[in-house]
């Protein structure tokens, strides 16, 4: 992987191509440019060589900066056929309209961005991106309900990430669940909603989920519980910090995770536990299980990285 030493400064944008070449060693190329130069290339040189790409930095740039444009969107569609993954980092879609994505992506990842209230609603055509499994929401203020439920014309999603979608209500949660009961993993981490309210719709929506990870804050041993018996789920990750005097003990996570017959992994991070008694209980009753207890990792002061 080589990666171009240039770092974009506060006004300046910048993608990250994956390179996928043809022989079987895998190859990849990490690249910081402008929109022109990306038109260029996209034109002359990636074609179906490009199957992953990261763009962003132009939400804050001024009116006068170069932005993303259906175009530009159009032209990712028409010249990179094998477009599975695009992930947007602080970019203004306001008057980019989810129906010029390329149809061919998989997975879309939104980090700080700002969408129109029409980008993900229920009424918008349901044969847009027919193919996409993942969806990841992270800090995007515009957010809501409507939009949630505007999520189910996704016949194909698997996965979604929830990341501090503040305006997302636990009515609202509720309601779009029930109408994505077909979702294997789902991530709610830093959103106002209680772990127990999160966790309730699962149980009552979800039951052919494998994978939940969430933020502890709001969570009981009684709202941990609604999990027990959950037949498919191969994953629990609960994430920190431990603000709550109700966070279940070791013993009562330990009694509700016996009660899942696929739970293959536990992750307790942030909570605080490392090294410590609970880590022990949980690996001794868990032999089952591989039991993960670590301190939260640092976050990146870098956003484009």
């Amino acid at each position: 992987m080589r990666v171009w030493p240039c770092r974009p400064g506060p006004r300046s944008g910048w993608s990250d191509f994956e390179d996928h070449a043809s022989n079987p060693v895998f190859r990849a190329r990490l690249s910081r440019m402008r929109p022109k130069v990306m038109w260029h290339l996209l034109r002359r040189y990636m074609a179906s060589r490009l199957h992953s790409l990261r763009m962003g930095g132009y939400l804050f740039s001024g009116s006068q900066a170069p932005q993303l444009s259906p175009a530009l969107m159009r032209a990712l569609g028409q010249k990179c056929p094998n477009l599975k993954r695009l992930c947007l980092h602080v970019a203004n879609l306001s008057m980019v309209p989810i129906t010029s994505l390329p149809c061919t992506l998989r997975t879309l990842e939104l980090h700080s961005c700002e969408i129109s209230m029409a980008w993900l609603h229920k009424e918008q055509d349901p044969t847009v991106l027919p193919l996409l499994e993942c969806i990841v929401l992270d800090r995007v203020p515009a957010f809501r309900d409507e939009h949630l439920q505007g999520l189910t014309r996704f016949r194909a999603l698997r996965s979604l990430v929830l990341g501090g979608t503040y305006r997302v209500t636990e009515t609202g949660l509720d309601m779009g669940l029930q109408e994505l009961n077909y979702l294997q993993r789902l991530e709610v981490l830093g959103c106002t909603l209680s772990a127990d309210s999160t966790l309730l719709a699962i149980s009552r929506h979800l039951r052919d989920v494998r994978k939940i990870r969430l933020t502890v804050r709001g969570l009981s041993a009684p709202g941990l519980s609604v999990l027990e018996g959950m037949p498919a789920l191969e994953s629990l990750c609960l994430l920190g910090p431990l603000v709550t005097p109700e966070m279940p003990s070791p013993q009562e996570i330990l009694a509700s995770c016996l009660t899942m017959p696929k739970l293959r992994v536990l992750e307790l991070q942030g909570l605080g536990w490392e090294g410590q008694e609970a880590e022990r209980i949980l690996s001794k009753g868990l032999p089952h299980c591989m039991v993960i207890v670590r301190a939260l990792p640092k976050e990146s002061m870098d956003w484009w990285m």
